[in-house]
């Protein structure tokens, strides 16, 4: 079922066949430090690496019998490379500096995949805060009406989450970026730390510190650990797009393609799948996150009940964030926005967003702001209250002008300088310039 959510990149990457290429390179490249240090001859290393193959469906099957994957493997190869060469594969080796440093490259290549991936999502979100810089809405909190902002502010925020998400896994893709060949207890008892060395920076890799037979657990789960913040933000903003949309609201859409269905039993629907899609997907990394944190608390130096748990959660954790990270950036570039609705839900509250900007003026004039706001929620309550009696003309404005006590210390002129957009949109252009989010398509 994961497959479906997934590119090819990604897929190749996690395949069984991959795993066992880059096994073999492990054991060759350890192959040939030996050889550099006097062990191995040349002549043995030149025999391995001109026969050195295998075979998955060979491998597979010895598993069946050994059960055993990576003696099925060295078996395998074994088999092609001949005697005498091959005693000198896999030797001084256990089986974690194999699986362990292997895992490794996975999940680097893996963060790169997802690092291009965040950085192609900024790009959309980064041309739709350009687009809608000063595209008027109203601003909630628990819900309800605030007051302003604009459409391109909420993008621009969305841009600097995702700036943190980038940050987050390049941190993520350095701190994985580590192997081992130091033996079955870390002691590199039969290897030396030199030969180690040598094997992770060929594979653009840093050799563990210390190590037990396994690299430490708290390494692995920092990565799903990081991969989980990034869904997490991932469904943030998908929850965010899904409440746009509701019908009451219809201030963004997820775009609905010719053709496409709603619902089984009604037609007109619209509903915003692709957002609910994301969020739930959501929860499966978060839960694949408190497994790979389990697995944190191994035996001694090593035990393999975190083995099973890893070929589960981090293939599926890979591949489900990149799909969710592809798919957020095609929702977000081809969301409907409706500028209109935004302006009509705005005028909803009658200009109460006002409140507080009132509020401060009449502080500046000399009201205690225990003062200030009494005659500001008066004013609110009579707009409530006008509303929702079916008067009109009766907006936040106007209740403070027939007040005579704010008449008292602001006039018109001020009202109206006051109860304004502009009022509350003088500093979205450096917002926006300060997170690079430049070349804006409009004016202030």
């Amino acid at each position: 079922m994961i497959q479906r959510y997934s590119r090819p990149e990604m897929r190749a990457i996690w395949s069984e066949q991959r795993k066992l290429e880059i096994w073999l390179q492990i054991e060759l490249i350890a192959a040939e430090a030996l050889s550099a240090e006097g062990l191995v001859p040349k002549k043995d290393l030149a025999q391995m690496k001109a026969k050195a193959a295998f075979s998955l469906e060979r491998c597979q099957d010895l598993e069946r019998t050994l059960n055993h994957d990576v003696i099925a493997f060295t078996t395998n190869v074994a088999e092609n490379i001949g005697a005498p060469a091959s005693r000198w594969l896999h030797f001084g080796l256990t089986s974690s500096d194999v699986l362990d440093t292997a895992f490794a490259v996975q999940m680097v290549q893996s963060a790169d995949i997802l690092l291009a991936d965040v950085k192609a999502l900024r790009e959309v979100v980064a041309a739709k805060a350009r687009k809608h810089a000063f595209t008027p809405m109203i601003g909630r909190s628990h819900g309800i009406h605030a007051e302003p902002t604009t459409f391109g502010m909420k993008m621009a925020l969305m841009y600097d989450e995702f700036g943190r998400a980038l940050r987050r896994l390049e941190q993520a893709r350095e701190t994985v970026s580590v192997g081992k060949l130091s033996g079955a207890v870390g002691t590199s008892a039969h290897l030396s730390p030199p030969i180690e060395s040598y094997v992770c920076r060929r594979l653009g890799l840093r050799p563990a510190p210390i190590a037990t037979q396994v690299v430490q657990r708290d390494i692995h789960a920092e990565f799903i650990v990081t991969l989980a913040l990034v869904a997490a933000s991932i469904e943030r903003w998908a929850t965010e797009f899904r409440h746009l949309q509701r019908t009451e609201v219809l201030e963004a859409e997820e775009f609905f393609a010719p053709g496409q269905k709603g619902s089984s039993a009604m037609p007109h629907k619209r509903n915003p799948i692709t957002g609910e899609r994301l969020t739930g997907l959501a929860r499966v990394i978060r839960g694949n996150a408190v497994a790979a944190l389990e697995n944190v608390a191994l035996w001694h130096e090593r035990d393999i009940s975190h083995s099973s748990v890893e070929r589960v959660i981090f293939p599926d954790s890979c591949l489900l964030l990149d799909y969710m990270l592809v798919t957020l950036a095609k929702l977000t570039e081809g969301l409907i926005v409706y500028p209109e609705n935004m302006a009509r839900n705005l005028e909803l509250s009658l200009g109460m967003w006002n409140s507080q900007t009132v509020l401060l003026a009449l502080i500046k004039k000399g009201l205690t702001r225990e003062a200030a706001y009494d005659l500001v929620q008066r004013s609110a309550m009579k707009t409530w209250q006008a509303k929702h009696a079916g008067q009109t003309g009766a907006d936040f404005k106007t209740q403070l002008l027939g007040d005579p006590e704010v008449a008292q210390y602001l006039s018109r002129a001020e009202l109206d300088r006051l109860c304004n957009l502009k009022f509350h949109f003088r500093h979205v252009k450096a917002r926006l310039k300060k997170l690079g989010i430049v070349n804006l398509e409009v004016s202030s």
